[in-house]
């Protein structure tokens, strides 16, 4: 069974011509929407990806009308191929029930993987050169040593507790516990001296 997928982005556009050129390669039903390209709700796109059987070819007028990005259309691809259900462009003249658009679409894929890898590589790249002018990589400390020395004085106080001072700092109690343990097993000398007194 051939099904019709078709989506506009916009109020001010139709699915009109791509409905009609969709009936004219033979779908028997079409599933039409409104979605921006980014956007990731897509309920008739969903319901369609429900309503498939096995043997069933999903028809599109443009991959572009598919998927929001190319691995989002590669995974929906491999979704399709692991249910038995075929996909045809009509524009690309791509059909994933032959071998010549199944050797696409492998293409697409690891061009998808090749993007991937080489954004890893950039981002370890520039971590690396960061670190080497001196700069560290994560988030910044939630207490900075003057508040670990505040929440040390605060907590010689045997009527304070620990729940108060995370509170009066506004942390959790578990980071302020880890800041604590951090100056207890490696004080500076600076530090060694406010926590003990």
């Amino acid at each position: 069974m051939l099904l019709g997928y078709a989506r506009v982005s916009t109020d001010e556009q139709t699915t009109r011509l791509q409905q009609d050129a969709l009936k004219a390669a033979g779908c028997e039903r079409t599933f039409s929407e409104r979605a921006p390209s980014a956007s990731a709700e897509r309920p008739v796109l969903a319901e369609l990806l429900g309503h498939l059987r096995t043997g069933d070819t999903v028809v599109v007028w443009r991959l572009d009308r598919l998927g929001r990005s190319l691995p989002h259309l590669i995974a929906i691809v491999q979704k399709l191929e692991a249910a038995g259900v075929g996909l045809r462009s009509l524009t690309e003249g791509i059909d994933t029930t032959t071998a010549n658009g199944r050797l696409i679409f492998h293409l697409f894929g690891a061009l998808a993987e090749f993007e991937r890898e080489l954004i890893r590589e950039r981002t370890r790249a520039g971590l690396t050169a960061a670190r080497a002018r001196g700069r560290k990589g994560g988030r910044p400390a939630k207490l900075s040593p003057e508040k670990v020395r505040v929440a040390t004085r605060l907590l010689r106080d045997p009527e304070t507790t620990v729940s108060e001072v995370a509170r009066t700092l506004g942390v959790h109690r578990s980071t302020l516990h880890k800041a604590l343990q951090a100056v207890k097993s490696n004080p500076s000398p600076a530090a060694e001296r406010s926590y003990v007194g």
